[in-house]
């Protein structure tokens, strides 16, 4: 056998043992990296949610999930409405311009909201997290003022947020809570985590 027959068997080994080992990498490699894709799971918990609202009567919530947070959608009643404007000088951030949390543009308005009764926030006080109880009845209740025109108290530490989830001002909440994207699709049809924009 001549030299240049034992250089060309070795160099087609070489290549056979390449390719396989090639293949075998490639093979081994898929699995592990289609590991880091997002399961159906985390992608529904992520996903949009549809809510029909035209049970929500007047004076009424509803909570559903999104991401894993409690988002209220609460339908106020007209005098609701307009108490919102009866207590700004007694909130930290009326306007909504904190940057805590980005307001979406269609929101940054006294009721937060794209309809006027209907009041969309995730359920979540923005001090250690705690998940406030309603307090949509006003009038003078334990732990709220003698004025209270109705909304919601963080029952952990005290913070106070109106029918607009606007936090009242001297409270350990450092924010309003937070409005997430939303759109209607019809007048009873609503949609978390998506909108126009």
């Amino acid at each position: 056998m001549s030299d240049q027959q034992v250089d060309q068997a070795k160099r087609t080994w070489l290549i056979a043992s390449g390719c396989a080992g090639a293949v075998g990498g490639l093979a081994t490699a898929v699995p592990f990296v289609s590991t880091f894709a997002p399961s159906e799971r985390a992608k529904a918990a992520g996903a949009p949610v549809e809510v029909d609202i035209g049970a929500i009567k007047p004076g009424e919530k509803l909570t559903v999930e999104w991401r894993g947070k409690p988002v209220w959608i609460v339908r106020r009643t007209a005098e609701q409405v307009a108490a919102l404007s009866k207590i700004d000088g007694q909130l930290a951030d009326p306007k909504s311009e904190r940057k805590a949390y980005p307001i979406p543009a269609y929101a940054k308005n006294e009721h937060r909201s794209i309809k006027p009764e209907f009041f969309v926030g995730v359920g979540i006080c923005s001090h250690l997290g705690c998940s406030p109880s309603d307090k949509l009845t006003p009038g003078p209740q334990p732990s709220l003022p003698d004025d209270w025109q109705g909304g919601f108290l963080c029952p952990c530490h005290g913070s106070t947020f109106d029918l607009a989830g606007r936090v009242f001002k001297n409270k350990p909440a450092p924010d309003n809570l937070e409005v997430p994207p939303h759109m209607y699709l019809s007048d009873t049809k609503l949609i978390i985590g998506e909108d126009k924009a």
